[in-house]
């Protein structure tokens, strides 16, 4: 059981540095001004899922969560 315990944390150590890259790599929600003249319903902000931004924020759902399992894996008593 040492083992597994060992390569969760490392995976967890992984996981964490991965999710504040991402976090950090994204743009920030607020558009300014631009969304009171409707300039955000453009092409690209209408097909933001399919561009790069949409995949960062789909990894960082994917990480969140794992993140979540494995800190809760972790503070189960399974491994004492």
């Amino acid at each position: 059981m040492g083992v597994l315990k060992i390569v969760l944390t490392v995976v967890y150590i992984i996981v964490c540095v991965a999710l504040v890259v991402l976090v950090l790599m994204q743009e920030g929600k607020s558009a300014g001004l631009g969304t009171i003249s409707g300039a955000a319903e453009t092409y690209w902000g209408k097909n933001k899922g399919r561009s790069m931004e949409g995949l960062l924020v789909k990894l960082t759902k994917v990480l969140a969560v794992s993140f979540i399992l494995i800190s809760v894996i972790l503070n189960l008593n399974v491994f004492s």
